[in-house]
């Protein structure tokens, strides 16, 4: 294992050169390409693989057929994109993905070959050939995790597991100085204390858990996104909320971390029918069953609505036995679980939120508008996904993007002679960080009832009425904030605010693009709306403004 800093006390300090935040693919590798610039400190809310990567399915994206190229999968990620999409971006993307996955093969990542020994492709929604690099089957993302894991072992890379991070420290010029945190060691809580560094990298995951069911695990409550409002970073898209079309239909009441039914199975061939058999996807998209996932989430929907239907199906049984086990042993495993045998019944399923397109705004090297502040992964908003990401870019642009904060941190960090702030020079290592939207804390029993009013008002659907709810309604629990100070109320403050900043946005959007849906603006509005919408928190009052393409960064 990684050298592991365990539990301090209360009022601790630590000293580094980059503190990453955050044990995904984005941070892992962030990590491991950092460690040749300085001491590096990996700091994580849970264990090292209790992340979103982990429960990658479907796999990673790149071209790596001799017959796909990166052009094709740029022109893939621009229309799944719909308009919003930063081509510098996603062409980065594409160029760098395939050596990058190269890269991970010679960490020691295992992905599934033909029978002729190459990288078995399968297709997703939204790709137009086969270029999804995938690992046992549908546990892509386990073995990433395993390898990455593996390499970060004898790296030098220090880790702090059980630290849920509070606040960004700044210096007298405004500039990134650490980060506060809240470490629990061994069921003990281990207190408030900082890590003073020269760099911090947001690589903090996702915000799934703002709505009442997600494929996103527990440890996904938007704290990098909350974070960065607080230190006035500037936080983009975050109206595009990609809801997965097709996870497992656990009843009405479910809430939490629901199981993914991979796009993957889709890829292979499965196809969504509602009860009495009809494929209702034919005709609604040239790609049907693989149309991109804001596509098929609506469709699903739509059908849903149309028939009073509380779920739609998903229909593999033709795939039989044996391809089951061997293509999808994760997906299998987790339905008959459930009292649900894919060879012999179709899958009962509905869309659930699962990615967050937006996030904080970087550029083309994970630089925020903080000085000394970067991020990468889905906390980040890099322009890539638009309004909508295409199926498995996330893993490649956890990998390359990382790659590209390092690449700038090495010229960063040459070019500055600043170290970290001597002790007490910074403020923030105290039981009160992290002050939202609001006068306070807010209470850990409001979790529940945040989530309620984003599915409700904020989820797939979205109009004027319900969105202006949602809004007072979330105001409502920030005038009343004033919890005391513990795990369950930062967390709970974290998913206020952003649900807020996500309310905010949705409301602006007077339109339905990608993973946007406004059923009171149900067309797609270039002239008005094809442009970014940039959140800052000034003060406890969240700004929102709009900045169109044209002329900008398109």
């Amino acid at each position: 294992m990684p050298s592991v800093l365990h539990a301090p006390a209360p009022g601790w300090t630590t000293d580094t050169d980059v503190v990453v935040i955050g044990s995904g693919i984005a941070g892992l590798v962030a990590a491991l390409r950092c460690r040749p610039h300085g001491r590096v400190l990996l700091v994580t809310k849970a264990l090292l693989d209790a992340g979103s990567t982990r429960w990658a399915q479907g796999g990673i994206a790149a071209a790596l057929a001799p017959d796909d190229t990166p052009e094709d999968h740029l022109a893939d990620t621009l229309t799944a994109g719909v308009g919003l999409c930063d081509v510098d971006a996603v062409r980065a993307l594409v160029t760098e993905g395939p050596d990058a996955v190269r890269d991970l093969i010679g960490l020691g990542a295992a992905f599934d070959r033909s029978t002729g020994g190459e990288i078995a492709l399968t297709r997703e929604g939204g790709h137009h050939r086969r270029r999804i690099a995938h690992a046992g089957g549908d546990a892509t993302g386990a073995e990433i995790s395993r390898a990455l894991l593996a390499a970060l072992k004898d790296s030098g890379v220090e880790v702090i597991e059980h630290a849920l991070v509070l606040d960004l420290l700044k210096d007298g010029a405004g500039r990134a100085a650490g980060v506060t945190l809240h470490v629990m060691g061994e069921g003990q809580p281990g207190g408030v204390g900082a890590v003073r560094a020269r760099a911090v990298v947001l690589a903090t995951g996702g915000l799934g858990q703002v709505f009442s069911a997600t494929t996103n695990p527990e440890v996904s409550t938007g704290d990098g996104v909350a974070l960065a409002l607080r230190a006035g970073a500037e936080v983009a898209d975050l109206e595009f909320v990609q809801f997965h079309p097709t996870v497992l239909w656990l009843g009405a009441d479910a809430r939490g971390q629901q199981p993914l039914i991979s796009e993957a199975v889709r890829g292979e061939g499965a196809q969504l029918v509602d009860h009495t058999g009809e494929r209702f996807m034919l005709g609604r998209h040239d790609l049907a069953e693989l149309a991109p996932r804001d596509v098929v989430a609506k469709g699903i929907m739509n059908r849903m609505r149309e028939t009073g239907a509380s779920h739609m199906l998903l229909d593999g049984r033709h795939f039989g036995a044996a391809m089951w086990e061997n293509r999808f042993p994760t997906i299998l495993a987790a339905c008959r679980h459930h009292g649900i045998d894919p060879v012999t019944r179709p899958v009962p399923v509905v869309p659930a939120a699962h990615y967050a397109s937006g996030g904080v705004r970087t550029d083309l090297h994970g630089r925020t508008s903080v000085p000394g502040l970067y991020a990468c992964g889905e906390v980040a908003c890099t322009g890539v996904h638009g309004a909508n990401r295409l199926a498995s870019n996330s893993l490649l642009e956890g990998l390359v993007f990382a790659a590209r904060i390092a690449t700038a941190l090495e010229q960063d960090l040459a070019a500055t002679s600043l170290r970290p702030p001597p002790a007490g020079a910074v403020d923030g290592a105290d039981q009160d960080a992290g002050v939202p939207v609001g006068s306070g804390l807010v209470g850990g029993e409001a979790r529940g009832e945040i989530q309620r009013i984003m599915t409700s008002y904020a989820g797939v659907l979205r109009g004027a009425d319900g969105l202006e709810r949602a809004a007072r309604e979330l105001a409502g629990l920030g005038q009343d904030a004033g919890a005391e100070p513990g795990v369950a109320a930062w967390e709970v403050t974290n998913l206020h605010t952003v649900a807020s900043a996500i309310v905010a946005a949705a409301r602006r959007r007077a339109e339905t693009r990608g993973s946007h849906w406004r059923e009171d603006f149900p067309g797609r509005a270039d002239g008005a709306w094809r442009g970014h919408l940039v959140t800052r928190l000034a003060g406890d009052v969240l700004a929102t403004r709009y900045e169109p393409l044209e002329g900008k960064r398109s």
